[in-house]
């Protein structure tokens, strides 16, 4: 069931649900160009490189185990492949083909899984998986050997026989008790399966596809995603449908430990008492206390053998990746943990895609991998953003973000400079003001006019903001903290939960209001009428006014006849509106959602969200349930829909062109002035971009100076990064690969700029070099960082004359360093204070 009221991406965890139905549909169609995408701000994060800490890569890894020498065992569940974590963080893969999904058994990489979700050890090292998407259960080998141990590739049910006779439901959750039998909890089943270690697999509780809460002999369970055991054979559940911790004696009785049935929340507190909020992962340690990844609270829990609950690390409703103690940690939808022999807790951070170590006092850090998710302002890749949700681009190539979870707008100069335009980063609210005084609460849409304005969408406030290009915020339409569907004047207007923003160029601004699936306009005064649609009812129907219908309206575009067009969400389909109102349906099926390419009502969408229309009238789509980009064009009357980049079910995030590019549930997308699309790629925390080839806008100058100084050239360029530089003096290739060039030679220099798209090579720059009217010029022989962190000069110069040696940390300001008299034409100097700063400059000035 898709939802449009909270459209904010949170992390997925049922894949292969999902990839199995597009399975249905993945028909391809004529293809337009395909698009070349590269990456423009922020860091993905996912991904299936190897390496120690930080440098090593997992994509929502959703089960960990852990031996008695601390390797950590992970089912890479995005990268359907099996990781090792060593106790110092070097992570290799097992066994899998990161990107390569099926169910063949074999050695190392010949072998391939489906979502691998839960993993488990016995012990003699042997590593048990639970093969969501194959609906089987694998064995591997320390060496890397693959095998099936039960239940049959493809093919669902819940029969109890031997081996591949047994049947399985997307089975998640795995243990392995002191005798190696294997509990499983068969998540589509609602059961807690057990395979003995002749693979003899029987149901040990629960009611076959009933979902339920009943406690007793053999009980009933709703979609239980992890299992633990204990030394006296007892299994513990995490009953996530039911959001409680179930036990499971022996014998097959089963009791409620913690955790109320059909009750959400955070309490800590007793038994039932206490509140969970969808529990994922389980894990015991050998005094029998209970440690469960509570998925959507984002923390870490402890029960005590008397069922006490208390949380142990993180701070409930409060998302994040920060290491810490306690409160101070911060996860992002934590699925897997285990527990080793001293206590230690492992837990697989999936949205984060990170390995986590907790010890027993709440203290966390990162064992392996890196998070995408943050607020850091930077360069490109070194700016993190939260689940942004929609771009703008204005006449001077500024990128404007919506950057949703942060609850602010965030700005990219064409340098990939980010900073924060409007909003505090993590504070929600509506107030209006300069910079970081104006606050947003979760804002979705956003579009910009020719004068630089930029107007908001801002969802949970449920109203329509206006930023002047200073950074002053104010309210335009609707009333904070009071939906509703109300036409009038500025504040006495009212909006349900907006998601997308459009401008024309009169400066209207057209809004669906996605709460009232609805198409409304704010005209430059605040004034605003619905266009189309009936506020609170939703359907299908094409029509004019208040005689259309939509389902959850949540991308909105305007071209240059006025003309909008509209992605409606629920309904999988594009709409187009005319200025009058008038509502027809362009391309997409109502109530068939799929991946075709083709005309018309052929076409199939998945949960489209993001919109936009180039100058030649073109729409290009955010085909997010696909994470694709589609593209729409017009002949002869008829729509023609596309995949331009993205391939359908395959989430990731790496560049390329066409079906090479992968995207991670993106939802906004702009095309600017220029032609070039952008891609708001929340999943990946992202900004991404049509392939842009390099332009100089700031060329090197031609520069006079004194022989013996520095002279520094620079180039300004925007386009796609990264880019490569490539320096020449006098036609000869310099060694330099960045945008800045230090010359002490006389004559030309220029520089080639390149990347993915092209390559532009700049103007020539003259160095001309003049000599001091002080008699010899003083001159640098050598410049040597010590190790210590000093520098070490030796100068030469005429004997007897005066010379001072300046400082500079940015080749404007200089600070006279030290004055002195050069003695038998050389001297020797050292700067203790070059270890106070990252870079510094000099230069020799004669009196």
């Amino acid at each position: 069931m898709k939802t449009f009221v909270s459209f904010t991406l949170g992390p997925e965890k049922k894949l292969a649900l999902l990839a199995c139905s597009l399975g249905l549909f993945a028909v391809v169609a004529a293809q337009a160009q395909p698009l070349l995408i590269g990456t423009v701000a922020g860091y993905a994060g996912k991904g299936s490189a190897d390496g120690v800490g930080g440098s090593a890569q997992l994509f929502g890894p959703q089960g960990v185990a852990v031996d008695g020498a601390g390797n950590v065992y992970v089912a890479d569940t995005g990268n359907n492949i099996i990781r090792v974590v060593t106790a110092s963080g070097l992570c290799r893969t097992l066994a899998g083909t990161a990107g390569v999904q099926g169910s063949a058994d074999g050695m190392g990489a010949q072998a391939s899984f489906n979502q691998p979700s839960g993993i488990a050890l016995d012990s003699d090292g042997n590593i048990y998986v639970s093969d969501y998407g194959s609906s089987t259960i694998r064995k591997v080998t320390q060496s890397g050997q693959v095998t099936t141990l039960a239940g049959m590739t493809g093919v669902t049910g819940s029969v109890n026989n031997t081996g591949t006779n047994a049947l399985f439901f997307h089975p998640m959750g795995l243990a392995v008790d002191n005798a190696t039998n294997l509990y499983v909890a068969d998540y589509g089943n609602h059961l807690i399966r057990k395979i003995t270690p002749s693979n003899v697999v029987s149901t040990l509780a629960g009611v076959t596809g009933v979902p339920g809460s009943a406690d007793g002999l053999g009980g009933q369970f709703n979609e239980p995603e992890a299992v633990a055991v204990d030394q006296a054979g007892n299994v513990y559940v995490a009953d996530t449908g039911n959001a409680a911790i179930r036990m499971i004696m022996p014998g097959g009785s089963v009791t409620t430990l913690a955790g109320a049935a059909g009750f959400v929340g955070s309490a800590d507190a007793s038994g039932t008492n206490a509140l969970f909020h969808q529990p994922a992962g389980i894990g015991i340690n050998s005094a029998g206390n209970l440690y469960v990844a509570d998925y959507f609270n984002n923390t870490i829990r402890q029960i005590s053998p008397a069922g006490v609950v208390t949380t142990l690390a993180g701070l409930s409703g409060t998302a994040g990746s920060a290491d810490g103690t306690n409160s101070s940690a911060r996860f992002l939808g934590p699925q897997g943990v285990a527990v080793d022999s001293t206590g230690t807790v492992f837990i697989a951070d999936t949205a984060n895609s990170t390995i986590r170590v907790m010890t027993a006092a709440g203290v966390v850090t990162t064992l392996a991998g890196s998070p995408s998710e943050g607020s850091i302002n930077g360069v490109t890749s070194s700016a993190r953003f939260y689940s942004p949700q929609n771009v703008a681009v204005d006449g001077q190539n500024n990128i404007y973000v919506a950057d949703t979870q942060n609850s602010v707008i965030r700005k990219i100069t064409p340098f990939g400079v980010v900073s924060v335009l409007a909003g505090t980063t993590g504070v929600f609210g509506s107030a209006d003001g300069s910079g970081a005084n104006a606050l947003f609460s979760g804002p979705q849409g956003i579009a910009v006019d020719g004068g630089g304005n930029i107007y908001v969408a801002d969802t949970g406030n449920s109203t329509i903001r206006k930023i002047t290009p200073s950074g002053s915020t104010s309210t335009l339409a609707g009333s904070a903290g009071n939906p509703g569907n109300a036409d009038g004047a500025g504040i006495t207007a009212q909006f349900y939960q907006p998601q997308g923003v459009a401008v024309d160029s009169a400066n209207n601004v057209y809004v669906a209001d996605t709460g009232n699936h609805t198409v409304r306009m704010v005209t430059p005064g605040g004034i605003s009428s619905t266009l189309a649609g009936l506020a609170g009812t939703f359907g299908t129907f094409d029509g004019t006014n208040a005689g259309a219908r939509f389902n959850g309206p949540t991308g909105i575009a305007v071209d240059g006849a006025g003309n909008l067009y509209v992605t409606d969400y629920n309904n999988d389909t594009i709409r187009k509106v005319t200025s009058a109102g008038a509502v027809t349906t362009l391309a997409g099926w109502t109530g068939m959602w799929g991946s075709i390419d083709g005309a018309g009502n052929s076409a199939l969408f998945f949960g489209p969200s993001g919109i936009s229309v180039d100058a030649l009238g073109n729409l290009y789509v955010i085909d997010s349930g696909n994470s694709t980009l589609r593209k729409l064009t017009l002949s002869g009357g008829t729509w023609t829909v596309s995949t331009v980049a993205g391939m359908p079910g395959v989430n990731g995030g790496i560049d390329g062109s066409g079906a090479g590019a992968e995207f991670y549930y993106p939802a906004g997308v702009t095309v600017s002035a220029a032609g070039y699309v952008y891609v708001a790629d929340a999943g990946n925390n992202t900004i991404r971009s049509q392939a842009i080839p390099p332009s100089i806008l700031i060329q090197p100058q031609s520069q006079t100076n004194q022989t013996g100084t520095i002279t520094l050239f620079n180039v300004g360029t925007y386009g796609t990064m990264p880019f490569s530089y490539t320096w020449q003096y006098n036609g000869t290739n310099l060694p330099s690969s960045s945008s800045s060039l230090m010359a002490s030679n006389a004559g030309s220099y220029k520089v080639t700029v390149s990347n993915v798209a092209g390559q532009i090579t700049s103007d020539v720059a003259t160095l001309t070099l003049t000599n001091s009217p002080f008699g010899q010029t003083g001159v640098f022989q050598s410049i040597a960082m010590q190790p210590n962190g000093t520098v070490q000069f030796s100068l030469s110069g005429s004997s007897g004359a005066i010379y001072t040696l300046e400082v500079s940390t940015n080749l404007v300001n200089w600070t006279p360093l030290v004055t002195f008299t050069m003695t038998n034409g050389t001297v020797q100097l050292i700067d203790t204070t070059a270890t106070n700063f990252p870079a510094q400059f000099y230069r020799l000035v004669s009196p």
